[in-house]
């Protein structure tokens, strides 16, 4: 799996990566394989960036355990509690014919489901109208409706969809040259690589913030924007760790002009709107280019760059649900209802490999002098998961303990909170946060 992550990567032959940590999270696909290569992959794409830059190669380990875990949550709260997940209405329904997942955790995308069943936000009345639709029917009204929901549907089925088809023709890390520009890496050390580095983050729940948490851990200054209304309370302590947050309405004529001034003096940007969203606010990408001559650019979306989804909205739990994840780990559990991967591993997964993408990137820009454009998607990745050989039986990993997590605890903007150890090693260049966790809006939108 991480040699196949590293081709697509555009990198060299795998380096040796030492790899610890007994136990996996029980799955019928190769859930912590995954988490140890996409944490590998990202860890490899920094070493590979430390050589460039300052002439030395640090060893890389991971550990698996921790990796997993790092996969579910990565603090433990003291005196306090993390928001719920998942809002009351979300989740899975049996239809007329099958199964559906509704995801309602935006109030906007609730609203377009309620409204397309006619009820009000109660999970009995939900699931009684429910009922009275065919999966795909109902799939269909909800996504022309503004909202997100997915029909469970078979591999089989998904591979021959038109959607899964064109998928399957996507590479897992789709790249584009860029412009000449400067490197952004005149302050990094060899301890620090990343310090300098200025990330512009424009993502939301889960993969894209994901990726800017690992970057922020090696020293990257990053920026995350928001627009004014926007929250997800139950993953904000877990992905704001080492971010400024702060909000900006992009659809204004002064939240779109101190957006291009941020983009003009960043040297990164992720983000993870819909394809051709940004071109509609009239940022496309030779505009990004233009403004920020050798940016290396990182895009992401749900359902992939090409087909006749790419537009669709989409979260981790309704791609499971797509692509038949969901239904291979029911039929094999004797379940009467969809059975999804024991973690969020797509949005974990992803955001790694779009940390290593920029991170690639970087190195491309210090040997060429040019920026690059990277694409990802969940649906990809969760092509590579369902590929991979069937993992061999294995228990499950031993429940964290506390010396799996910091010493001190952490000040959150919530209150104080064990964070687990980092799962990536890197010889001499630690990781660490420089501010911790807090919430959206807190600061301003400047670097």
């Amino acid at each position: 799996m991480l040699d196949a992550i590293r081709r697509t990567l555009g990198a060299g032959p795998t380096p040796p990566v030492s790899v610890t940590g007994a136990g996996a999270l029980p799955s019928i696909f190769p859930v912590s394989d995954l988490a140890a290569a996409s944490v590998a992959a990202a860890g490899l794409a920094l070493a590979d960036l430390v050589e460039t830059r300052f002439g030395r190669r640090p060893d890389v380990s991971v550990d698996r355990r921790l990796a997993a875990f790092w996969f579910a949550r990565s603090l433990h709260p003291q005196g306090w509690e993390v928001p719920p997940l998942w809002d009351p209405v979300a989740g899975d329904y049996r239809a007329a014919d099958g199964w559906i997942r509704l995801h309602t955790n935006a109030p906007h995308h609730r609203d377009a489901a309620l409204a397309v069943l006619g009820t009000p936000p109660e999970r009995e009345a939900v699931a009684a109208a429910v009922r009275q639709w065919s999966a795909d029917d109902l799939e269909g009204a909800v996504v022309a409706a503004g909202g997100c929901a997915a029909a469970m549907r078979s591999a089989e089925a998904w591979g021959i969809h038109p959607q899964g088809a064109a998928v399957a023709h996507e590479p897992l890390v789709a790249w584009e040259a860029g412009e000449t520009g400067p490197d952004g890496l005149a302050a990094a050390r060899a301890d620090r690589p990343l310090a300098g580095l200025r990330v512009l983050d424009l993502t939301r729940v889960l993969a894209g913030p994901v990726a800017t948490r690992f970057l922020a851990g090696f020293g990257a200054t990053v920026l995350r924007l928001d627009p004014p209304a926007w929250d997800e309370p139950g993953v904000l302590p877990d992905t704001t760790l080492g971010k400024a947050c702060a909000r900006l309405d992009l659809k204004t004529p002064g939240g779109r002009a101190r957006f291009e001034e941020l983009l003009a003096s960043a040297d990164v940007l992720v983000h993870g709107y819909r394809p051709d969203a940004l071109t509609r606010l009239g940022l496309d990408a030779a505009t990004r280019a233009r403004l920020r001559p050798g940016l290396v650019d990182v895009a992401l979306d749900a359902y992939g760059w090409t087909g006749p989804w790419r537009e669709r909205r989409g979260f981790d739990s309704l791609v499971q649900m797509s692509c038949g994840i969901a239904a291979a780990g029911m039929v094999r559990a004797g379940a009467d209802k969809p059975v999804p991967l024991p973690v969020q591993a797509l949005d974990h997964a992803t955001g790694h490999l779009m940390a290593a993408a920029v991170l690639h990137g970087l190195s491309r820009r210090l040997t060429t002098g040019r920026g690059a454009t990277a694409r990802l998607s969940l649906a990809r990745t969760a092509l590579l998961l369902t590929a991979a050989p069937s993992p061999l039986p294995e228990d499950a990993p031993a429940a964290p303990s506390r010396g799996d997590f910091s010493e001190a605890p952490e000040r959150t903007g919530w209150g104080p909170a064990l964070r687990l150890h980092p799962p990536l090693t890197l010889a001499g260049v630690p990781m660490r946060w420089d501010r911790p966790a807090g919430p959206l809006g807190a600061d301003a939108p400047v670097w």
